[in-house]
C-alpha cells in the first residue's frame, strides 16, 4: 500500500481528490492513462490521469508543516527559515510564510537573509529540490543542523547516489538540467564530489557537446558552450572519455532518453563500442514521466484546448504546457482559477520567454464543429488539487445550463463502489 501523507486537508479537494482515488481504485497498477472525463453537459473536462502532488511534494509539505507543529515558538519568533521556495507553487509558499517561515534566499540562489543573521539553533528547512554539500557544511559550522527537517525528494536522493556510484568508476557526470534550477545546482554540487560535472540544457548543447566527443570540435569550442557549466578543473580531452547521464529530476523523461541515446552514439562513434557510457536510465523520477505520459494520453483523447495549472517558476508544470502546445492546442499556464477572469479575458504565462500575457476571448461557447466544448485539465507536481477544483468550477460559471458537480462526479463514486 503507499504510504499516506500528513497533508493539510485545505490542500486537497471534494471534487478531484474523490475522481483520483476512484481512479486509483479501479486501477492500483497505474497502467490505464485515459483520462477521467467530467461530463457537464455543454462542458466536459478530460482530467489527467496523473497530476499534482507527487510523493516528493507531498513528503515535503508533511516535514515543513511538522517543523512548524513542533516548534510553535520558533515560528512565532521568526527563526524557522527555508533555504528557498520549498516547491514551486506560491500558494503552498505564501502559507509557509504567513505562518512565520522565512526565506533565505530566492529560487535563483540571491541571498535575501545574510547567513550572518542565522543563530546556533535556528531551524533551516532543506527544500525538496536539496542542497549542495558546501551549503549543507556551511549551516552546520554556525551550529545548525538542517537534516533535522531536510524535505530533499528521495527521487533527487536516488540521482545523487547514482551520480556517486558511476563517479567513483570513473565516470564524468552529464547532468539534464537548467544550470540555475535549485535542484540542478544542488545535484551539481553533490556530483562533483566524486566526478567531473558537466550540464547540459537540451538537444542543442548535446549537439554539441557530442561533437567534442566524436572529435569534431575541439576545445575552445567546448568552452564556447559550455563556459559555466562544467566543475573546476574540467579537462574536456581528460573528461569526456568515460560519461553517464543524469537529469534534473523535472525535465522532459523523454528529452533526458534522447540525450542519454546520443552521447551514447557519441561515445560508439569515437570508441567503436559503448563501453565508456554508463547506462543511467534508472534515476528517472517516476512520477514526473507519469505525468507527462497522462498529459500525452490527455493531448491524444482530443480537446478544443487546455488549462494547466501551476506555479510559473516550476519546471515540470512548464514541460506539461509544452507537450499541449507542441500537439497544436490553445494551451493556457495559469496559477489558478483567478487568471480566469472572464470568457473574454485569460491572465496566462509564456514559459519560452517568461512573461505574463493576456489574451482575450479564449473560452468559446462550443466545440468548433458544435456540440460539447472539450478542455483538458491538467497540473504540475506542486500544485494542490484544491486549485484544480477553483478551475472547475469558475468554467461552470460560464455554462448556466451545466449538470452540477455532484451529477458529473457520481460516475466515478459508483465506480468506486
Amino acid at each position: 500500500m503507499a504510504r499516506q501523507f500528513d497533508v493539510p486537508d485545505f490542500y486537497r479537494s471534494p471534487v478531484v481528490s474523490r475522481v483520483k482515488a476512484a481512479r486509483r481504485d479501479a486501477d492500483p497498477r497505474k497502467k490505464d492513462l485515459s483520462p477521467s472525463v467530467l461530463d457537464f453537459g455543454p462542458l466536459r473536462v478530460k482530467l489527467a490521469r496523473h497530476f499534482g502532488f507527487c510523493f516528493g511534494v507531498e513528503n515535503a509539505i508533511e516535514i515543513a508543516y511538522r517543523a512548524l507543529d513542533e516548534n510553535p515558538e520558533m515560528a512565532s519568533g521568526g527563526r524557522i527559515f527555508l533555504l528557498s521556495e520549498m516547491i514551486h507553487n506560491s500558494h503552498v509558499n505564501e502559507d509557509l510564510v504567513a505562518r512565520g517561515i522565512r526565506f533565505l534566499r530566492t529560487t535563483t540562489g540571491e541571498q535575501l537573509i545574510p547567513y550572518d543573521d542565522l543563530r546556533p539553533g535556528d531551524i533551516v528547512i532543506i527544500p525538496a529540490f536539496g542542497a549542495p554539500p558546501e551549503i549543507v557544511e556551511d549551516l552546520r559550522a554556525r551550529g545548525i543542523e538542517p537534516k533535522t527537517y531536510d524535505t530533499t525528494c528521495p527521487f533527487v536522493v536516488r540521482v545523487w547516489k547514482k551520480s556517486a556510484h558511476i563517479g567513483a568508476k570513473g565516470y564524468t557526470v552529464v547532468v539534464h538540467g537548467k544550470r540555475n534550477h535549485e535542484e540542478t545546482r544542488a545535484t551539481f554540487g553533490h556530483a562533483k564530489e566524486s566526478a567531473p560535472v558537466v550540464v547540459v540544457r537540451d538537444m542543442e548543447e548535446t549537439e554539441a557537446l557530442a561533437a567534442v566527443i566524436e572529435g569534431r570540435e575541439g576545445v575552445d569550442f567546448f568552452w564556447s558552450r559550455f563556459e559555466g557549466r562544467t566543475s573546476d578543473g574540467f579537462d574536456p580531452a581528460r573528461d569526456l572519455a568515460r560519461l553517464g547521464v543524469v537529469n534534473q529530476t523535472t525535465m522532459l523523461a523523454t528529452e533526458t532518453a534522447a540525450i542519454a541515446e546520443r552521447v551514447r552514439e557519441a561515445v560508439v562513434t569515437r570508441d567503436g563500442d559503448a563501453g565508456a557510457f554508463a547506462d543511467t536510465s534508472d534515476t528517472l523520477c517516476y512520477a514526473t514521466k507519469e505525468n507527462q505520459d497522462a498529459t500525452l494520453a490527455l493531448i491524444e483523447a482530443g480537446a478544443d484546448l487546455a488549462l494547466v495549472v501551476g506555479g510559473y517558476n516550476s519546471s515540470n508544470t512548464s514541460h506539461l504546457v509544452e507537450l499541449c502546445e507542441d500537439a497544436g492546442l490553445p494551451t493556457y499556464f495559469i496559477s489558478d482559477a483567478d487568471d480566469m477572469v472572464s470568457p473574454r479575458e485569460i491572465r496566462h504565462f509564456d514559459w519560452r520567454v517568461k512573461e505574463p500575457r493576456v489574451s482575450p476571448n479564449w473560452l468559446p461557447p462550443e466545440a468548433s464543429g458544435g456540440g460539447p466544448l472539450g478542455v483538458i485539465l491538467t497540473a504540475g507536481a506542486s500544485c494542490p488539487d484544491a486549485l484544480l477544483d477553483e478551475v472547475i468550477r469558475r468554467l461552470l460559471l460560464w455554462f448556466p445550463d451545466a449538470r452540477s458537480v455532484d451529477e458529473a462526479v457520481e460516475p466515478f463514486a459508483e465506480e468506486a463502489a
